[in-house]
């Protein structure tokens, strides 16, 4: 395999396991900085093209970087023959149409994606703005929407187009020389697939399972009732699978699955205790509680957050309460206007 730069955002394509090599993507004026798009034979024969787990954002920069680094293994832009996409935001999605725009390759999603797109084809995308004042944060909602301009927005959606397939839970793909298993991983969106190469021992994990962080929870247009549970469901979910290599769209490649996931799934024990907690301690609305917790791995305060990871941190909060009222352990009311309150049950 490739030696793996230290820097994992460095351009090029770098062999991760046996016949797949990760090409990372720049994600300008975003704190992940790149998504990583794995890149598969699509037959025993250089001429046969290349399958791509992801696709990355539609930007000149990220197609530029594209077509560079699949140089470097051999292969065009016009050599892509199908993109086996993760999930639906655009960091993963939109490449794969402009290049089939341009080249005709085939686009595939996880079929669970189908609401969140049907919302932003219909330009009904702006669910989460609309739940902020339910949150107890209309503030944020407000300047937010303040920052998006109606031309961007429409560029934006016009970077969205239906796949030419939809993938079930449970689908064997052929990918090449390996077939891979579409595992339906609900939570960070609702239809998110992570893809299992049970033969090789690796899974491309998407956004579900990344190395270093913990995935936002729910940031989707058609937003799920409860996504931690689903989110946490899935983690298990993949425990009963083989364990195998990590290869995240986010983050360096490596390590185990289920050792990571057993990771994440006692941080979201102790991001639990610690809403509770602050619902204890007299926070009643979802953006109360946000406010009391730390973030990211530093700890940092809510009011250090920039406007829009201040949203995430209040959907995250608010997820985290819908589990806790599922639990029984603090009761939700809800006002004349649709405020959410809650309380320590009993």
């Amino acid at each position: 395999m490739t030696d793996q730069p230290s820097d994992w955002t460095a351009p090029g394509a770098y062999e991760v396991a046996p016949g797949v090599h990760r090409i990372p993507l720049p994600l300008p004026n975003d704190g992940l900085r790149a998504v990583n798009v794995y890149v598969l034979p699509a037959g025993p024969e250089p001429a046969d093209g290349c399958v791509l787990i992801d696709s990355g954002w539609a930007l000149a920069e990220a197609r530029t970087q594209l077509e560079e680094s699949l140089a470097l293994i051999g292969y065009g832009l016009d050599e892509v023959r199908r993109f086996l996409v993760t999930h639906m935001h655009r960091d993963h999605f939109t490449l794969g149409i402009e290049l089939r725009r341009l080249f005709g390759s085939k686009v595939a999603l996880g079929a669970g994606e189908q609401p969140n797109l049907d919302s932003i084809l219909s330009a009904n995308d702006a669910a989460l703005l609309r739940l902020l004042p339910a949150w107890g944060a209309p503030d944020l909602g407000q300047a937010w929407a303040a920052t998006i301009q109606p031309e961007e927005r429409e560029i934006s959606r016009q970077s969205y187009e239906a796949p030419d397939e939809w993938i079930r839970d449970g689908q064997v793909l052929d990918a090449g020389k390996r077939s891979l298993t579409a595992i339906e991983t609900p939570g960070h969106t609702r239809g998110h697939l992570v893809y299992l190469d049970p033969d090789a021992e690796v899974m491309f994990t998407g956004d579900h399972v990344l190395p270093h962080i913990t995935p936002s929870i729910g940031l989707e247009p058609a937003r799920q009732d409860s996504p931690l549970t689903a989110y946490l469901a899935s983690l298990r979910l993949l425990l009963s699978h083989p364990d195998a290599l990590m290869l995240p769209a986010h983050g360096t490649p490596g390590g185990s699955v289920h050792g990571r996931v057993k990771e994440l799934l006692h941080h979201h024990d102790v991001r639990l205790a610690a809403t509770l907690e602050a619902i204890r301690v007299g926070a009643g609305s979802p953006a109360e509680a946000a406010k009391a917790i730390g973030w990211t791995r530093r700890e940092t305060p809510f009011a250090d957050l920039n406007t829009y990871n201040q949203i995430l941190a209040v959907g995250e909060t608010w997820a985290h309460l819908v589990v806790l009222a599922e639990r029984g352990e603090v009761v939700q009311s809800v006002d004349g206007e649709g405020r959410l309150t809650f309380e320590v049950a009993g």
